[in-house]
């Protein structure tokens, strides 16, 4: 995750020095907490956040149960773990559910965090978790706020209630009657972003609050814009008593400060995190997770949780099958690639396994148009070209070239590729231990 990119990197190199320890003494913890304090600062975590998180891994890890250790190194290293987690949060807070009537989250936050995206990107999660979720489109102020937030409805086929009205308060009473007598499970109401916070903005929202009674009160804020996202929360905080925080631009190449910050200053948890473009690029906010994440040790129930999400493991099992006994084609290759796609960015993906580690995937050019480049490929040939690629002569190979608008070298590599697979999963038949488990990724 590109967020905690450059912090990641320094407090794996710390714990990579640690994690093996046989000994530690009080000079080695002081050491330790000195860089953990400078990687932590640089990444623009608040500093009285920075302070306490210090004290406290000092002294834990000064404690004769860790220095008299059998294993000090691995101990301090989990010192280290369990207080990110508390710093991230602890553990995941579910959203309230009205059971007996619609449940509603205002969502609110400064212009430019990416609100109204992340209103669509949270009702499709929601829906797709079994509720029957409408938005409604409260920005009553930025030109072409409501028509954006009706793009998103078509396109995740999520209804949308608008009205052509400058009164956000009405507008939001007017969705929930539609949400009552529709029998939704949940309505998201998108409101007006300012640059700044201003009085204006404050009396709007405590009006639209008071008037609604919301079950949350969701901020939405930007990771990229460091202490000045803290600051904003701290703000909206005291106005509105929030109940959560969403992280946007998580993705982003920037220090990540205000995730690692947001929680200690304000006492709210972030609930979810938006890591993409994409309509799907949102997910839970497990602070254990995030943690291990940044500490470099991997995410291997979120990866789990992806795959089952998107893969067809039956399908997958049969493909394995096949590519045991040379009959996996060019299809059955596309197929593995689009489902692998579907879990999310290659380096999101990457930088869940234990062990990958951050400065690596910093050197690694991943192409994700090398995947559609791929695909134009293999869809530019005929069925029996698929089934038989050894019958793609230098013609076909010409034709198949110029159809899908690359290189004869790129139809070439394809196939190399697409070849060596198949050896060497070949090659690894009967061996114990060595099942794909139904997961491949043939890029």
């Amino acid at each position: 995750m590109a967020l905690f990119e450059g912090l990641s990197s320094k407090l794996e190199n710390i714990i990579k020095k640690i994690r093996g320890k046989g000994r530690i003494s009080e000079t080695d913890v002081k050491q330790i907490s000195r860089e953990i304090k400078m990687a932590l600062l640089e990444a623009d975590v608040n500093y009285k956040v920075v302070k306490e998180f210090v004290k406290t891994v000092s002294e834990k890890a000064m404690g004769s149960e860790v220095l008299e250790s059998l294993t000090p190194g691995q101990q301090v290293v989990k010192i280290v773990n369990d207080e990110m987690v508390r710093l991230l949060g602890g553990k995941f807070e579910e959203l309230k559910l009205n059971p007996k009537s619609t449940t509603v989250y205002l969502l609110c936050g400064l212009q430019g965090t990416g609100k109204t995206t992340t209103c669509g990107k949270l009702a499709n999660l929601l829906r797709e978790n079994g509720k029957k979720v409408m938005m409604a489109a409260c920005d009553v102020y930025r030109p072409a706020a409501i028509e954006q937030l009706k793009i998103i409805g078509r396109q995740l086929e999520i209804p949308v209630y608008s009205e052509d009205s400058k009164k956000a308060v009405q507008i939001a009473v007017n969705a929930i009657d539609v949400a009552l007598k529709d029998n939704f499970d949940i309505l998201l109401i998108d409101t007006a972003g300012r640059l700044h916070i201003d009085d204006d903005m404050m009396a709007e929202l405590i009006n639209i609050k008071k008037t609604i009674k919301p079950d949350e009160i969701l901020l939405v804020v930007d990771a990229m814009t460091g202490q000045d996202a803290v600051n904003s929360a701290q703000a909206f905080n005291e106005s509105m008593s929030i109940t959560g925080i969403i992280l946007t631009k998580l993705d982003g190449d920037t220090r990540g400060g205000a995730a690692l910050s947001v929680k200690s200053v304000i006492g709210k948890s972030i609930k979810y995190a938006c890591t993409g473009e994409k309509m799907n690029d949102i997910e839970i906010f497990h602070p254990e997770r995030m943690a291990s994440r940044i500490l470099g040790m991997g995410d291997v129930l979120s990866l789990i949780e992806k795959a089952q999400e998107n893969i067809d493991f039956k399908k997958a099992r049969e493909m394995e099958k096949r590519l045991m006994t040379s009959g996996f084609t060019l299809d059955d290759f596309l197929d593995q690639m689009e489902q692998v796609k579907n879990m999310g960015s290659l380096e999101n993906i990457l930088g869940m396994m234990p062990g990958v580690n951050s400065a690596q995937l910093r050197g690694l050019k991943i192409d994700e148009k090398q995947i559609e480049r791929t695909k134009a490929i293999i869809q530019s040939m005929t069925t029996k070209e698929r089934r038989l690629p050894k019958i793609l002569d230098a013609s076909r190979r010409k034709r198949i070239a110029l159809g899908s608008g690359n290189s004869i070298q790129s139809v070439n590599k394809l196939l190399n590729d697409f070849n060596n697979m198949k050896k060497m999963f070949k090659s690894m038949k009967g061996r114990k231990g060595k099942s794909l488990k139904g997961i491949s990724f043939p890029f």
